[in-house]
C-alpha cells in the first residue's frame, strides 16, 4: 500500500531551496539595510554596504572564471574582506580556503597546491610568508592583494591587483548563485597536521546553514547583537559566526590583533554583547595591567572552548563582567558540537561541586543529532558511570563531509557509522561527556593509564600557575613518566619542589609529575597548547 502522503507531493522549487547561510545577508540587507555591519577601525559599513560590496566581489571573482568546485584561498586578519569573502566566494559556487595566519611557508605551500588554489587573496601583513610560500607552491593562482586602509601593514604587494580595485570591477547587482545541492562544499578548513601532513575538511552549505541556527540558540543571541572577533575567522570559519551573526543582523566587530587594550576598548565603547574564543583570551584580559583594563558596566557573554579553565578564572571573569559557555568540538564539527547547558540548580552547589560540573564538556549542540562515548573497538557505548573511559564519537548534520583527496582518513573517521573524534572520555549518568584525554596525549606508566587533563586540572589550581601542560617523558623504567611544562603567572615564583607537592596533595602517587620544567608553554594562534611541541622537548628535558 503506496502511502499518501508521499503521492504526488514532490519536492519542487515553490516548497523546496537547499539550505545554504549565504540567504541571511541578502535578508538582513532587506530587513535592516542601514544598520552597522561592519565595525573596522573607524570604518562603518551597513547591511546593504556590505550585501553590494560581497555581491561586486563574487562578480569579480566570476568574471575571472572562478566558480563551481574551485578553490579560493584567503590569509587574511579579522578584517572586512574576510566577512565579504565568506560570502562572495560561496556566492560563485566557490569553496573558501581560509588559512591559518601562524603557519610556516612549507604547510601554507602544501595547502594551496593540494587544495589547488585558482585565486589567493593576501594581506600585507602576511607577505613574507606568504611570497616564501608561494615559492614552494606548485599552483600558480590569481594573487590579488589586501592592504588594509585602517590599518596599512608595511609588507610588500604580491600582486598588482589591489583587493578594493578588484572588488570596483564587479557589479553590485549581481545574481549570485544558489547551491544546487545543499550538500554542496562552501569551505575548506585545514587540520593541524601535527603528525605529518594537514588534512583537509570540506564543509557543506547545509551544515554551515544549522550552525547558525544552533549558534544564535546557544549563546542566547536574539536580533542586532555585537559580536567582537576575537576568534580567528580562518578558524573553522570562526565557528560559522561569520554567518550566525549576519543571521540576527548583528554588528560585526572587527578585530586585527587579539591585545587587551583593544578589547577593553572596544567592549566598552561599541557596547559588545558576545564574544568567543579560548582561554588565552580570558589571560589576556585577566592578566592585563591595570592601565589597559577598563570597567565593563554590562555583562558580556563568552563562547569558550578548548580546556575549560580553572576556576578561579571562572570566578574572575565573572566578577569582569563576562557570562561564561562552555563549549566543545572540532574542526571536522564546524567549530563547537557539545554546550554545557547549566542547570539553575548546579548554582546552589558547593563550589568543588559547582566547578565539577563547569569543566563537563556536556550535551550536543542543537544542530548535531547523536553524541556518544564508545569503546572504538567493539563500538558499544560505556557505561554512564563517569569512570568508564571511551572515545567521544558525533553523528549528524554538523560532521563534516570528508577528508578532501583522502578516501583512507575519511574511512577511517566515519568507521561504524560515527564521526571518531580521536578525543578520550566519560559519560556520566545524567548524560553529559567529559574529556579525559587526546589518545594520543594519555600517558601509560607501567601499564597504567594517567590521564594528561587530570594532571593539568591539579596544576591549575596552584595559585602562581598560568599555564601548564603535561606530556609524557620516556622512561627506562616505566615506558613513560608524567612530564609537566609550567608557566608562571607574571610577578609569581614557585620551585619544582612545590610543584610537585602540590600534586601530591591532589592525585594519586603514579600520576604526580617526576619533572617539572618552567617555560612558556607554546600555543597555537587559537590559544589551544602545542602538546607535539613538548613532547619533543619532554624528551631532553
Amino acid at each position: 500500500m503506496s502511502n499518501p502522503f508521499e503521492h504526488h507531493l514532490d519536492k519542487n522549487p515553490a516548497n523546496y531551496q537547499p539550505l545554504t547561510p549565504l540567504s541571511f545577508l541578502s535578508r538582513s540587507a532587506l530587513a535592516a539595510p542601514n544598520h552597522t555591519a561592519i565595525i573596522h577601525g573607524n570604518t562603518r559599513i551597513s547591511y546593504a554596504e556590505f550585501y553590494s560590496r560581497s555581491k561586486k566581489l563574487a562578480c569579480a571573482l566570476a568574471q575571472k572564471y572562478i566558480g563551481p568546485g574551485d578553490t579560493v584561498s584567503v590569509m587574511l586578519a579579522n578584517t572586512p574582506a574576510m566577512l565579504e569573502a565568506h560570502y562572495a566566494v560561496p556566492m560563485v559556487g566557490a569553496v573558501l580556503h581560509t588559512i591559518n595566519t601562524r603557519l610556516d611557508p612549507a604547510i601554507i605551500a602544501f595547502q594551496l597546491d593540494h587544495a589547488d588554489t585558482k585565486v589567493l587573496i593576501t594581506d600585507r601583513e602576511f607577505s613574507s610568508v606568504m611570497k616564501a610560500a608561494l615559492a614552494l607552491a606548485k599552483v600558480k593562482p590569481v594573487i590579488i592583494d589586501y592592504n588594509d586602509l585602517e590599518f596599512p601593514q608595511s609588507g610588500e604587494a604580491l600582486s598588482s591587483i589591489d583587493y578594493e580595485a578588484f572588488l570596483a570591477q564587479g557589479d553590485p547587482d549581481f545574481k549570485w548563485r544558489w547551491p544546487q545541492d545543499e550538500w554542496e562544499a562552501i569551505s575548506l578548513n585545514y587540520t593541524s597536521g601535527t603528525t605529518g601532513n594537514p588534512k583537509g575538511v570540506v564543509y557543506h552549505h547545509r551544515g554551515a546553514a544549522l550552525m547558525c541556527y544552533a549558534n544564535a540558540i546557544s549563546t542566547g543571541m536574539t536580533r542586532f547583537p555585537v559580536y567582537l572577533w576575537t576568534l580567528p575567522m580562518f578558524h573553522c570559519n570562526g565557528w560559522c559566526f561569520p554567518w550566525t551573526i549576519t543571521m540576527v543582523q548583528g554588528t560585526h566587530v572587527c578585530l586585527r590583533w587579539v591585545r587587551a587594550k583593544a578589547m577593553y576598548e572596544s567592549i566598552v565603547a561599541n557596547k559588545v554583547t558576545h564574544l568567543s574564543g579560548a582561554p588565552i583570551v580570558m589571560a589576556t584580559l585577566l592578566n592585563a595591567p591595570d592601565d589597559e583594563k577598563q570597567k565593563i558596566e554590562h555583562v558580556v557573554a563568552f563562547n569558550h572552548a578548548a580546556a575549560p579553565p580553572p576556576a578561579a578564572v571562572i570566578s574572575a571573569m565573572t566578577d569582569a563582567g563576562f557570562e561564561l559557555t562552555h563549549l566543545y568540538g572540532l574542526t571536522e564539527t564546524y567549530g563547537p558540537a557539545t554546550i554545557n547547558e547549566w542547570d539553575a540548580d548546579w548554582s546552589a552547589l558547593e563550589p568543588a561541586e559547582r566547578s565539577a560540573k563547569r569543566i563537563r564538556q556536556g550535551i550536543r549542540y542543537v544542530a548535531l543529532e547523536g553524541l556518544t562515548v564508545k569503546d572504538p573497538e567493539t563500538m558499544r557505548d560505556v557505561p554512564a558511570d563517569a569512570e568508564t573511559l571511551g572515545e567521544v564519537m558525533f553523528r549528524g548534520n554538523i560532521v563534516m563531509k570528508g577528508y578532501l583527496k583522502n578516501a583512507k582518513a575519511t574511512d577511517e573517521a566515519f568507521a561504524g557509522g560515527w564521526f571518531h573524534s580521536g578525543d578520550l572520555g566519560v559519560m556520566h549518568p545524567d548524560g553529559y561527556i567529559q574529556l579525559k584525554d587526546r589518545s594520543k596525549d594519555i600517558i601509560i606508566s607501567g601499564g597504567e593509564n594517567i590521564s594528561s587533563i587530570e594532571v593539568e586540572e591539579v596544576l591549575y589550581k596552584h595559585p602562581a600557575v598560568a599555564f601548564c601542560a603535561v606530556v609524557a617523558k620516556p622512561d627506562e623504567k616505566w615506558g613513560e613518566t608524567p612530564c609537566a611544562f609550567v608557566e608562571l603567572r607574571p610577578g609569581a615564583s614557585a620551585t619544582s619542589d612545590e610543584i610537585i607537592e602540590w600534586c601530591r596533595a591532589g592525585l594519586a602517587r603514579y600520576k604526580v609529575p617526576r619533572h617539572i620544567v618552567f617555560a612558556e608553554v607554546p600555543k597555537t594562534s587559537t590559544g589551544k597548547i602545542q602538546k607535539f611541541k613538548l613532547r619533543e622537548m619532554a624528551k631532553d628535558a
